[in-house]
């Protein structure tokens, strides 16, 4: 005989998943926001650089951004001077 599932458990697992996985998201968010030295701008700023990058068209735009992101992340996270 098979053994029935209990999908209200599997359920509240894959929630506390979902809420685990969301929790670790935005720590590396504000991990990163403070490792380039975000932080130290005034959060309206902030809100409407990434609105503009978001909202952003550009295609030379965003893989300039890309590369300079990408060069950030191989130098291990130095802060950005600029």
């Amino acid at each position: 005989m098979r053994k029935t599932r209990d999908y209200d458990a599997e359920l509240r697992a894959l929630g506390e998943k979902a809420k685990a996985l969301k929790a670790k998201k935005v720590e590396q968010l504000g991990q990163l926001v403070t490792s380039t030295g975000a932080d130290a701008l005034d959060l309206d700023i902030l809100a409407g650089i990434l609105i503009t990058a978001v909202e952003s068209s550009n295609a030379e735009e965003k893989e300039a951004w890309r590369a300079k992101g990408s060069a950030f992340f191989q130098g291990r996270g130095k802060k950005v001077r600029g």
